[in-house]
């Protein structure tokens, strides 16, 4: 311990909290005063070992993979600081009383778990809630969440995930807000919000921001792959809404599992340190993915898992989920004299800090009599209903064919997830991820659809084979489900025949298609985008007979629809809508609610197309200029549907763009005024949308970037002149030159409209 490298160790961990303490001096403090003089106090009585124990997040559930027996015996002896993939509030309960009476110091243990969209109450995907282009509801539904998670016993979750997606072939483009860093940003900020509240505290539910960073540039989209992205792009892109969540106040980040330029992330000093901590100030707790420490050693980039443990530690990684690498190994290491104590310390306070602010020493146990009353509260149910109607996107509606009218007497509802209800609610639902079975009761489409034309109406279904993967992935085999053999060709056959006679007995067929939930998840990236299974199939059986035909989508990832963008008159993107999705549904298809939601992606045409965004570079030839068509010779390069993409049941008009300012310095601000007018006949929800683009500079720029948005209500015939201001904030970028944020003189673009293709358009300089 007095050895010279314990002293250099000690003076780097000296330095790292002196160097956070300075950059987050500007900002407010993640931790109360109060918390963090407790905190000290009590790391003052801790043992090396009950140091260590607090960095080690424990499974709270035995299942081969994840954990061979309860924690108990090392809860006792003051090892375990977290644990995770518990949701039981009696089990809960009893680990607490074993943390809080057995244990030496008589520290509470701080429960996680993905409570990702809702509780019992399931909210749409998080994909879902960012086609709402209105972080207000995704903040009211992640409040909501917290309420009912923190009543049950769950005081941190391991959500937001605010990984940018470039690649709808990647699963976990569900689990976040898209494309585009601004959007994702504006997303990041309103789940911080709603979890968190303004402070932590004993409604509060601790956030734990992932995948940090770079998870959704895997090669390929192949989930777990590797990534390989430039500081710039980084700066620029992908570490965008991460940074907007840490200014948020977020409590904790995850590190992601990927290889980033060859380093893990779990063990990335540049990432952990020089980024979060000395660039932004970051005061909390890092918390490695699931068993990510020890994987270092898997990676090739640990020798053994002791030095698993000293790379991830002394990169910045407070606590190791799962693996107990820190748990065999660290207290050696510090012995040995390789990581200072006083670094230790700085890597526990965090933890113990956020247990005193969230007042787990005060209350540490969880109310059993009170956890079902909370659950089941009926204003979570009618903010589910509202959030999944407002994040649907009508992709297509030729010939106004909807909203359809209640006084149909026929339909037919066809499709393997029309009257599923574990799909609609999509994947990492709390009570049903690790195969307990759902308590939350949801609404299929077409239960959806009887309620809502009531026993006046003959909806008759024809469900078909649930599409199944090929290889099982990782959640279902912890699940325990097993994969479902494709059907014959007879019973595909005695299918289609079910499907055609259907829809040939009705005035209409509502189709409702998609993926499973397990589809769109972690570990479950996909080579095509097709409709899976024999969904095509029924489809194209359906439209043969002439009926008029409705296409509603259940997915966590756009789509090849290309034959029903051509031959379905109504396409409405549903996504995984959750509890009361099948009810939201309904209120679009049938009129009770004009859809407003816009698409966070830019929907490719095929999976060739992969990986797809709107924000890319200009090239020597834009794809824009006359008489060029396409990057492929086969199919259109350009998507099939643009990012910011969605129609309403009325129509809206963007004019009169005006600028503040022909033109602004460096250090001054523009702002962007726009009208919108409602000029169909309907109420309906606009989502204006401000687009700009540098035309030169020391960097090429993309060739749009969002830059403002606000979605807003208007009668027929309304108009409404939004303002946006263009300042520092949006027009600055990290210079691969100068390798800091700029904001150089240049000529810029503005256009406003409903999407990113918008026309409308102004300029402004910008001047030394």
């Amino acid at each position: 311990m007095h050895s010279k490298k314990a002293l250099v160790f000690a003076v780097i961990g000296a330095a790292l909290v002196v160097a956070a303490g300075s950059a987050a001096s500007a900002q407010t403090r993640l931790y109360s005063p109060e918390a963090e003089q407790k905190a000290q106090a009590l790391l003052k009585q801790m043992t090396l070992d009950e140091k260590v124990g607090q960095l080690n997040e424990s499974s709270g559930i035995v299942m081969p993979g994840l954990g061979g027996k309860k924690p108990d015996e090392l809860i006792a002896r003051g090892g375990v600081g977290s644990i995770l993939w518990l949701s039981d509030s009696k089990e809960i309960n009893r680990l607490q009383h074993i943390a809080l009476e057995k244990s030496r110091l008589h520290i509470p243990i701080l429960f996680g778990f993905d409570v990702i969209h809702g509780y019992r109450t399931v909210f749409p995907v998080p994909l879902a809630m960012a086609s709402s282009w209105d972080p207000s509801v995704e903040e009211q539904a992640q409040h909501l969440a917290a309420q009912d998670a923190r009543a049950a016993g769950i005081e941190w979750t391991f959500t937001p995930m605010v990984d940018i997606a470039h690649d709808a072939r990647w699963g976990r483009i569900v689990e976040g807000a898209g494309e585009d860093p601004y959007l994702g940003a504006a997303m990041a900020r309103a789940q911080v919000h709603g979890f968190q509240g303004k402070q932590l505290g004993p409604d509060s539910v601790l956030v734990c921001v992932k995948h940090f960073a770079g998870y959704g540039a895997a090669d390929g989209g192949r989930d777990y792959d590797s990534s390989y992205v430039p500081e710039e792009l980084m700066h620029n892109v992908y570490l965008v809404p991460f940074h907007a969540a840490e200014q948020a106040g977020a409590g904790a980040f995850m590190s992601a599992y990927m290889d980033l330029n060859d380093v893990p992330a779990s063990g990335n000093h540049w990432l952990l340190t020089d980024v979060l901590r000395k660039d932004w100030g970051f005061q909390g707790i890092v918390l490695s993915d699931a068993f990510a420490v020890g994987s270092l050693v898997t990676h090739g980039y640990a020798k053994d898992g002791e030095d698993a443990a000293y790379k991830a530690i002394t990169a910045g990684l407070n606590m190791d989920m799962a693996s107990l690498t820190y748990s065999q190994h660290l207290a050696q290491l510090v012995k040995d004299g390789k990581v200072s104590e006083s670094y230790l310390d700085s890597m526990v306070l965090p933890i113990l800090e956020a247990k005193y602010d969230l007042e787990l020493f005060e209350h540490p146990y969880v109310d059993e009599s009170k956890v079902d009353a909370m659950l089941t509260r009926p204003e979570g149910l009618t903010l589910e209903r509202k959030v999944a109607a407002r994040s649907m996107v009508l992709l297509r509606n030729e010939n106004h064919a909807l909203p359809l009218s209640k006084g149909l007497k026929k339909i037919a509802v066809i499709g393997p997830l029309a009257d599923s209800t574990r799909d609609i609610e999509g994947g990492w639902t709390v009570e049903g991820l690790f195969g307990q079975g759902s308590k939350s009761h949801p609404v299929s489409v077409y239960a959806g659809i009887k309620d809502k034309l009531g026993p006046n109406a003959e909806v008759t279904l024809v469900s078909g084979p649930v599409p199944s993967r090929i290889y099982p992935g990782l959640l279902d085999q912890m699940a325990g489900r097993k994969m479902t053999p494709p059907p014959t060709a007879a019973e595909t056959a005695d299918w289609i025949a079910k499907t055609k006679a259907a829809a040939e007995d009705a005035d209409l067929v509502i189709a409702v298609m998609g993926e499973t939930a397990g589809m769109s998840s972690e570990a479950a990236s996909r080579a095509t985008l097709d409709l899976p299974g024999i969904q095509q199939q029924l489809l194209e059986a359906a439209v043969s007979t002439g009926k008029p035909v409705v296409l509603v989508l259940e997915n966590g990832r756009p789509l090849d629809i290309r034959w029903a963008s051509e031959h379905v008159p109504a396409i409405l993107e549903a996504w995984y809508s959750g509890t009361e999705g099948g009810n939201a549904v309904a209120d679009v298809l049938f009129g009770d609610v004009n859809p407003g939601g816009k698409l966070p992606v830019s929907w490719p045409q095929t999976a060739g197309a992969e990986p797809l965004f709107y924000n890319h570079n200009l090239t020597h030839e834009p794809e824009d200029r006359p008489g060029f068509t396409s990057r492929y010779w086969d199919i259109s390069s350009k998507p099939l549907y643009p990012f910011g993409y969605g129609l309403s049941y009325t129509t809206f008009k963007y004019s009169d763009l005006r600028l503040s300012k022909n033109s602004i310095a460096t250090d001054g601000s523009n702002e962007v005024s726009v009208n919108v007018t409602n000029t169909g006949s309907v109420a309906g929800d606009a989502v204006a949308q401000v687009y700009i683009h540098q035309r030169y500079g020391s960097a090429s720029r993309p060739v749009r970037q969002l830059k403002g948005f606000e979605r807003i209500a208007l009668q027929p015939g309304e108009t409404k002149t939004l303002k946006f201001s263009l300042g520092k904030d949006e027009l600055q970028f990290w210079s691969p030159q100068s390798k800091e944020w700029v904001v150089e003189p240049s000529m810029f673009d503005v256009w406003a409209g409903g999407d990113s293709t918008a026309s409308l358009h102004a300029e402004f300089s910008v001047t030394q």
